[in-house]
């Protein structure tokens, strides 16, 4: 047991990353969906560029299989989830919690690079048949990624400290990953856009919509990130203040409060200013907040997990660092060659 603590940090920076990569494959997609089922005219410029981050599912997918294959290392609570009382015994069980999460995965991976054929489809047939079929796909997503993010949510983070739990966890979970993912992709179109590298580049108006879009789920990240803090420490709850004040109070408390203000402080501030979301350079600068904050989130709610001696600060060892630039390295390589394949942008660039 205290082998598998002593080295918990470590491969909580290995989970986030892959929680990270997961959710830019899925996020490209649900995008795509939301656009399209609010009639978004603006999709048309940039859904092919979001659905090329769905390259990603494989790498996600092989860190999901290192991550189960290590057991105790990345769950602590394996050791012990026979001993003692703990919320939800049932979902502590490691052979069912394997089975849900890769079946889970296929399924969400092979309904959303349906979605994209559908799509694609859709761009070259406009008959009625091949609307209302990409229609009814798109349709199912918001349910894929709600569920799917759920179980993610509760697997790799609510129930690493077995005795707690909250009822909007969840929706606090995937919808800060989706927060994260117009970020990224603010900051993917602008380094795109400068580099003049597109096949069909997109009006400047689109950063403004995505500042917009932003705004918004900054605004709900705030309100559900407050609605689990209320509800545990107006009610007195302490078994499930313990987490709060673990992460808020002792080990972690710089990055608690860190990743609260490049998720909301900075964001809020900036974009409430109507001129700074027609300015791409500042609306790609708070973005870029909104992605390391979203990591540092991740990572503080999965170490955080455990007692301040059995996790570190997150790059402050070899294996860290190492692991980080291994899977960044990978998954550009990967964007890279979708995005070369499928021509968007100019093969002079590859």
């Amino acid at each position: 047991m205290e082998e598998h603590l002593g080295s918990f940090g470590s491969w909580s920076v290995l989970t986030t990353n892959f929680l990270f990569t997961l959710y830019l494959a899925l996020g490209g997609v649900i995008f795509s969906a939301v656009l399209h089922l609010c009639n978004g005219q603006w999709r048309f410029q940039v859904r092919n560029l979001a659905c090329a981050l769905s390259v990603l599912f494989p790498v996600a997918g092989v860190l999901l299989l290192v991550l189960l294959a290590n057991g105790e290392a990345t769950f602590q609570w394996l050791a012990t989830a026979h001993v003692g009382e703990h919320h939800l015994p049932g979902w502590h069980n490691y052979t069912f919690l394997v089975i849900r999460e890769v079946g889970g995965f296929i399924a969400v991976a092979a309904l959303c690079f349906l979605f994209i054929k559908y799509q694609h489809q859709s761009d070259i047939d406009s008959s009625y048949k091949a609307q209302r079929r990409f229609r009814n796909i798109a349709l199912l997503i918001p349910f894929a990624y709600f569920i799917y993010g759920s179980m993610v949510a509760w697997d790799f983070e609510m129930t690493m400290m077995p005795s707690w739990h909250s009822a909007s966890y969840a929706p606090y979970f995937f919808q800060s990953n989706f927060h994260m993912f117009l970020g990224f992709f603010t900051v993917f179109l602008f380094f795109l856009n400068k580099a003049g590298v597109l096949s069909k580049p997109f009006e400047n108006y689109i950063f403004n919509y995505m500042a917009q879009f932003m705004l918004a789920m900054t605004i709900l990240w705030t309100y559900l990130y407050f609605t689990q803090y209320l509800i545990m420490w107006y009610g007195r709850l302490p078994v499930e203040m313990v987490r709060y004040n673990g992460m808020m109070l002792e080990g972690f408390s710089v990055m608690w409060w860190t990743f609260l203000t490049f998720k909301f402080i900075i964001p809020f501030c900036t974009f409430v200013i109507t001129p700074n979301r027609h300015n791409p350079v500042i609306i790609t600068i708070v973005a870029c907040f909104i992605v390391i904050g979203t990591w540092m989130e991740r990572y503080t709610w999965i170490a955080g997990s455990v007692e301040p001696q059995y996790y570190h600060l997150p790059m402050t060892s070899m294996f860290d660092i190492v692991v980080t630039i291994a899977v960044i390295g990978v998954s550009w390589w990967a964007v890279k060659w979708s995005l070369t394949r499928y021509g968007l942008i100019q093969s002079s660039s590859s």
